[in-house]
C-alpha cells in the first residue's frame, strides 16, 4: 500500500504554523523531538505504509517486529499527521512538565511498543472468538494510540471539568470511552482496537502494575526521573486542578475526531 499523492501539505503546514504559534522554546524537549520524529518520518518514511502498518498477520505470524517500532511514527498523510500532532503538543506540554523530560521520555517509548503489543492481542482475540481471520489482517498505523493512552493520564492527573464531545459536556474521567464511542460512530472504518489499546494501557499505568513495573526496571534513577521536573497545580482548598492550555493553544475534541478518518488500513 503507498501514500497517495501529497501535492500540498496543507495539514504540515498547519502543523508547522501551530508549532511556531506556540514557539520552539515553549516546547518541552521530548514532545519537541516526538513531534520532530512523527514529521521526519511523514517526510522521509523507512518504509512505504503497507509495509510498516501493524497487523496479527504481518507483526506475529511472519515475525515481522520490527512493526511494532515502525508503526505508531509513519501516517497515511499529512492531515493524519495534522491532527495526532496537534494533539500530542498540548498533552505532551502538558504531561512533561509534570512528569519531568526523562521520565515523560520513558513513558513514550513504553507506550509506543506497550499499545501495539496490546492491539496486537486484541485484533488476536477478536479474530479467535468471532471466528473471523479479517481482524488478523487489519492494519493499523499512526501515533493515536499512544495519545489514548497519554489522554488518559492527562485526566487522571487533572479529574475535575468536562471536555466537550460532539456538543456534549463529558466528565473528564469518562472522556476517552466517550471519544472513543463517538469516534467510531463518526467514522467506523477507524481503528477500535487500536485506540482501546491505547485506552487500556493508559489505565494499566494509573490504575494498574505498569507504573511499578517501569519504576522497577528503570533502577536506582526511577526516583529521579520520575519527579525531575514534576509541578502540581493546586487551589486555595488544596485540591488538584488541571493546567490550562498552554500558550492559548487547544484543541477540541471534535478536531481530535477528524484526525481519525485515515486511521486504519485493511489489507485483503
Amino acid at each position: 500500500m503507498q501514500r497517495r499523492s501529497r501535492g500540498i501539505n496543507t495539514g504540515l503546514i498547519l502543523l508547522l504554523s501551530q508549532i511556531f504559534h506556540v514557539g520552539i522554546s515553549n516546547i518541552p524537549p521530548v514532545t519537541l523531538a516526538t513531534l520532530v520524529l512523527n514529521i521526519w518520518f511523514f517526510l522521509n518514511p523507512l518504509k512505504p505504509l503497507f509495509e510498516s502498518c501493524l497487523s496479527v498477520e504481518k507483526c506475529y505470524q511472519q515475525k515481522d517486529w520490527q512493526r511494532l517500532l515502525l508503526s505508531p511514527f509513519h501516517h497515511a498523510d499529512d492531515w493524519h499527521l495534522y491532527f495526532n500532532m496537534a494533539s500530542m503538543l498540548w498533552k505532551g506540554i502538558n504531561l512533561e512538565r509534570r512528569l519531568g523530560s526523562r521520565w515523560f521520555a520513558y513513558v513514550i517509548v513504553t507506550f509506543s511498543l506497550l499499545t501495539g503489543v496490546v492491539y496486537l492481542f486484541l485484533e488476536f482475540a477478536l479474530a479467535e472468538f468471532m471466528d473471523e481471520p479479517g481482524f488478523r489482517r487489519n492494519c493499523a498505523v499512526g501515533f493515536s494510540g499512544v495519545l489514548f493512552a497519554l489522554k488518559v493520564l492527562n485526566n487522571h492527573y487533572c479529574p475535575g471539568g468536562f471536555a466537550n464531545i460532539l456538543g456534549f459536556p463529558v466528565p473528564n474521567r469518562f472522556a476517552c470511552w466517550a471519544e472513543l464511542a463517538a469516534i467510531h460512530f463518526i467514522s467506523p472504518g477507524t481503528s477500535f482496537a487500536g485506540h482501546l489499546a491505547g485506552i487500556l494501557v493508559g489505565l494499566m499505568y494509573t490504575h494498574g502494575p505498569l507504573k511499578k513495573i517501569m519504576r522497577k526496571c528503570a533502577g536506582i534513577f526511577s526516583s529521579n526521573m520520575h519527579y525531575y521536573g514534576h509541578q502540581d497545580h493546586f487551589n486555595s482548598s488544596g485540591t488538584s486542578q488541571p493546567s490550562p492550555p498552554p500558550y492559548g493553544f487547544h484543541l477540541s475534541a471534535e478536531e481530535e475526531m477528524r484526525r481519525q478518518r485515515l486511521r486504519r488500513f485493511d489489507h485483503q
